[in-house]
């Protein structure tokens, strides 16, 4: 009798044993079937899209930022040159200096990054000859008709370099045909109004606007 209760309560343990074993294998196996059906890859791809569109819009945000700048840049040139004109429209040869000067200092100032490397040689090669202009204007502040003559080079240089940049203000090219023994001038204005900075007081709207820039 009691070698047969001995014998059921082994069989009760090995039982007991067996099911523990068969319910820890069963768990393994659905905790391996739940992290092999986890969407960890399908996440992680979302993630790294979601960066790389966030990566994407500060690229845009900073080119569009850049090109919003670059008026900006120009605003103390086309203000200096704005100067300049009226100066020769006031036929004050000091004041048209000063402000040939304040140009110079400018153009050695002005800061090309984030154009391309064809708009940069471009900007070069107008801030070499417009410097030039305004370097024989700042030199010669008793020679208003000296000046006259650089500055209608300078107008050229401005409508190019304008063009390439931008301005912060609306511009007006404007055209005098009877400067330079009729072969004309051509200048850039604040208004439609004409004040003629070749001839100041002496002709003082003779020209007419050719476009705005």
């Amino acid at each position: 009798m009691k070698l047969f209760r001995l014998t059921l309560s082994l069989v009760a343990v090995l039982l007991f044993s067996f099911t523990a074993q068969s319910c820890t294998k069963e768990k393994k196996v659905t905790e391996n079937q739940s992290m092999t059906e986890m969407p960890g890859d399908g996440h992680n791809h979302s993630h790294n899209e979601a960066m790389s569109h966030s990566n994407e819009s500060k690229t845009e945000r900073k080119a569009v930022s850049a090109d919003q700048q670059k008026p900006d840049r120009s605003k103390l040139l086309v203000t200096g040159y704005l100067q300049l004109k009226n100066a020769l429209v006031a036929d004050n040869s000091k004041e048209a200096a000063v402000a040939a000067d304040v140009m110079v200092k400018s153009f050695k100032g002005f800061n090309v990054s984030g154009f391309s490397s064809d708009q940069q040689k471009e900007i070069a090669e107008v801030i070499e000859n417009a410097q030039e202009q305004v370097e024989h204007i700042a030199d010669n502040a008793d020679k208003i008709e000296h000046q006259r003559e650089h500055f209608e080079v300078l107008s050229n240089d401005m409508a190019d370099f304008v063009t390439i940049v931008g301005s912060d203000k609306t511009l007006y090219q404007t055209k005098c045909p009877m400067f330079n023994k009729g072969k004309g001038g051509i200048w850039l204005s604040e208004t439609k109004e004409i004040k003629n900075p070749f001839y100041g007081s002496k002709m003082l709207t003779c020209g007419s606007v050719q476009k705005e820039i």
